[in-house]
């Protein structure tokens, strides 16, 4: 008889305020080249790194589950937003892994993240846990000797694997500055979470 391989499944976190096309193809391209079985949305709780607000927790669910909606094999895990105090990664990943051991997980991080990613708490207990996949900004891009080093250091501690994407140079920042300005935002994010932030009045003000 055959061993059955074990579950392949992604995290990816964010705040997600709000999600963006960017957000979903990063979703797709992970799926499709790590041949992920799942991808765990996690729209993040109270970040630790993140001292500046963000929307309250429900519209940045409800919109990462419209973003997400026709992704195969993405869902939405409201988890860090139902926890107190501060949210770190390496706890969410302890809950995932007890939840469902044997499952082969990957925590899908930016290039800017994974740089900083030693300054994370439990960094080292994440590798043990996950394999650290590392989004790219572009297919071209040559990295400079000091992340490479940085990178190299990570690799000796744990899986590491590099995900080549198209860049999008999207981000959530200039949506919300461009809804407050009364500019259309259709090109940045999907017709259904556009919708949901003009009903909900999301962003009106620039420091939303």
């Amino acid at each position: 008889m055959t061993r059955r391989q074990p579950l392949r499944i992604g995290v990816f976190g964010g705040a997600f305020d709000p999600p963006h096309r960017a957000h979903e193809a990063l979703a797709r391209a992970a799926i499709h080249r790590l041949a992920l079985d799942a991808l765990r949305v996690i729209p993040t709780g109270q970040a630790w790194h993140r001292p500046a607000r963000t929307s309250a927790a429900a519209h940045r669910v409800a919109m990462a589950q419209l973003a997400f909606a026709s992704v195969p094999g993405a869902q939405v895990d409201d988890r860090e937003t139902r926890r107190t105090g501060a949210s770190y990664t390496v706890d969410t990943l302890r809950e995932l892994q007890a939840e469902e051991p044997g499952v082969h997980w990957f925590l899908l991080i930016g290039e800017d993240q994974a740089v900083a990613f030693r300054h994370w708490r439990g960094w080292a207990e994440i590798l043990q846990i996950a394999t650290l996949v590392i989004a790219e900004r572009d297919q071209n891009t040559l990295g400079t000797a000091e992340k490479e080093a940085e990178f190299a250091v990570l690799a000796r501690q744990g899986e590491l694997v590099r995900l080549q994407w198209p860049l999008q140079p999207l981000s959530a920042t200039t949506i919300r500055r461009r809804v407050a300005a009364g500019e259309g935002i259709d090109d940045l994010v999907l017709p259904s979470v556009a919708r949901y932030i003009e009903t909900n009045h999301l962003y009106h003000h620039a420091d939303d």
